[in-house]
């Protein structure tokens, strides 16, 4: 396994998601914004979160994600797992020699099984403990009717007729 852009980019995700997730659903757009990664890459990679039950979406005014499960519940190795491309065993084959193939292979299981101990929880906990600062729900404009606009009075002729007729006087 190694680890990508994808499977870093999407731990940062979530670790932003989880730690304003109290606050109610996070638009893709906010992440993407206190992140810096585009917000077609972040969705394709938040589809892919989404398919493995590692997020829930919610539509709508006020929607966004929020986690599928609890934050102890997902492991790093859940996060990568799910957006990382899995390697074919052709191309790898044709990379390494067969000297080093299980040399390869033991590092990346032991990688995985070292993200697996490795929880959300404990890395959004990493973060308040760093003291990274956690926005206010920013306020959402709410859809509502305008007010009403009191008639404009005018004593212009209101026609080609009217303009006529007040001119002839």
């Amino acid at each position: 396994m190694r680890m990508s852009t994808k499977g870093r980019f999407a731990v940062n995700a979530l670790i932003d998601l989880a730690l304003r997730e109290p606050a109610g659903p996070v638009a893709l757009a906010a992440i993407c914004a206190r992140q810096q990664i585009s917000l077609s890459y972040l969705e394709q990679l938040f589809s892919r979160l989404r398919r493995n039950g590692l997020v829930e979406s919610t539509r709508g005014p006020g929607g966004g994600y929020t986690l599928g499960r609890s934050a102890a519940e997902i492991t790093v190795a859940d996060i990568v797992t799910a957006v990382d491309d899995p390697m074919q065993d052709g191309a790898a084959e044709d990379r390494d020699d067969s000297y080093s193939r299980a040399l390869w292979q033991r590092l990346s299981a032991i990688m995985v099984e070292h993200m697996a101990t490795i929880t959300l929880q404990s890395l959004v906990d990493d973060q308040i403990v760093g003291g990274v600062s956690i926005e206010a729900k920013p306020v959402r404009r709410a859809i509502t009717a305008r007010p009403p606009v009191a008639p404009l009075r005018t004593t212009a002729p209101n026609s080609v007729f009217a303009l006529a007729s007040s001119l002839a006087r």
